[in-house]
């Protein structure tokens, strides 16, 4: 059974930062495509990044280019977001998710991903 955990969310002052992790159980990120999404409270999920494993190609949604950073870990079961220069509007619950097949890289939509952690939460406060 695979199972994503997300870990690092807090509360964080604006401009500080926060560095989330996502760790996987039952597979490694290898032939994926791991995404970082948020929801803020009465708001649909949104896309905030994606990267390939395999490749290392990153995307960002425009509201967090220049300020978070999507990487991959040593370890091939982890990714990680860096969120630099918080704002109160980045404040959500930010989820980790991933596909069982490499084919196509880029993806933004919730739909094209397969497995989801439950979430962890991110607060900017101003």
């Amino acid at each position: 059974q695979v199972q994503l955990v997300e870990s690092g969310g807090g509360l964080v002052q604006t401009g500080g930062s926060l560095r989330l992790s996502c760790a996987a159980s039952g597979r490694t990120f290898s032939n994926s495509v791991v995404g970082w999404f948020r929801q803020a409270p009465g708001k649909e999920r949104e896309f905030v990044a994606t990267i390939s494993w395999s490749t290392g190609n990153t995307y960002y949604v425009d509201s967090v280019k220049g300020r978070f950073t999507i990487s991959r870990g040593n370890a091939r079961n982890t990714v990680y977001l860096q969120m630099n220069s918080l704002k109160p509007e980045d404040t959500a619950v930010d989820y980790c998710a991933a596909t069982k097949f490499y084919s196509n890289w880029l993806r933004t939509d919730p739909l094209e991903y397969d497995y989801w952690g439950q979430g962890t939460q991110v607060t900017g406060s101003p």
